[in-house]
């Protein structure tokens, strides 16, 4: 069942068109990216379909329409900088989260152990780090047990530790099954969270589907011999291999997705030519995300 279905969502803030004819659908337990670059229309996206923000035309429905006005009190949100009590610990500061939130949980150790704060329950908000205070945002999500989690930007303004702790705890809540919808520009964030992707730039959908499908088959292959022109000579010949190119001293190429780089080695020996270098990278997101946004220039 679609959990979010968005048709043709417009958005314009003077002359500048935030989001143009966006349609999107994500299904029951997808963890879903929302990838762009920073002014991509991600934020206003979120913004809109949590009722923030006033779309100009086009439309969307959660949960099939099932729970009508009431689908917000199943999605769990956080779309800027968390705000807490700085005097209050982690456990009073979710208490009144589950006041607002109008749940009867009263026991966060379950959700606290998740974001790995557990130990740090009873601290002062004043006193944690930046990526433990954007985990105890993410625990608040999770307060009466909402069906949705949706993330803006999780790991903004974090170092390297926080990030990677941050990354763990997401994780850690697409584990439980839930539907999670996160945007993000960091494609390193969204290739190892996520099990969709939609990427979208100046306010237009680009590409979406499964990051394996967005995702190419393609081995990258970098090369090189004791002689390179009769490397070269059997590159040029080899029927395994396009877009050959001398990169850095190297000879790179597209190994064909049939081949394996076993029989390239093979067929290399066979020719009697000795290999000195010899490595083989599968593209990553990164890649393909910058050559589906470089179509649009």
């Amino acid at each position: 069942m679609p959990v979010l279905q968005i048709n043709g969502l417009t958005k314009t803030y003077g002359k500048i068109k935030a989001l143009q004819d966006l349609s999107l659908t994500i299904e029951a337990g997808n963890v879903y990216g929302i990838l762009g670059p920073n002014g991509s229309g991600k934020t206003t996206t979120l913004g809109i379909v949590l009722g923030i923000l006033k779309q100009d035309s086009g439309s969307y429905t959660w949960f099939d329409g099932e729970f009508g006005e009431h689908s917000r009190m199943k999605i769990g949100a956080i779309l800027e900088t968390p705000n807490f009590f700085p005097y209050l610990s982690a456990v009073k500061n979710l208490d009144i989260v589950r006041h607002i939130k109008k749940s009867k949980q009263k026991d966060f150790d379950e959700i606290l152990e998740m974001v790995n704060l557990a130990k740090r329950k009873n601290s002062k908000f004043r006193t944690y780090s930046l990526g433990m205070k954007q985990r105890l945002a993410i625990a608040a999500t999770m307060i009466g047990d909402p069906d949705v989690i949706i993330f803006d930007e999780p790991t903004n303004g974090l170092d390297p530790q926080g990030i990677a702790e941050v990354r763990e705890t997401l994780q850690n809540v697409a584990a439980t099954g839930k539907t999670v919808i996160m945007a993000s520009h960091i494609l390193d964030e969204v290739e190892k969270i996520c099990s969709h992707v939609a990427i979208i730039k100046d306010g237009h959908l680009l590409a979406t589907g499964t990051v394996g499908s967005i995702l190419s088959d393609d081995v990258t292959i970098e090369i090189s011999s004791e002689n390179q022109e009769v490397l070269k000579t059997f590159l040029n010949s080899y029927p395994g291999a396009r877009d050959i190119k001398m990169t850095n001293g190297h000879y790179e190429f597209i190994l064909a997705e049939d081949l394996s780089v076993q029989s390239l080695s093979q067929d290399l020996f066979k020719k009697g030519i000795v290999l000195t270098h010899l490595v083989a990278r599968k593209k990553r997101l990164e890649d393909e995300f910058l050559e589906i946004t470089k179509e649009t220039n």
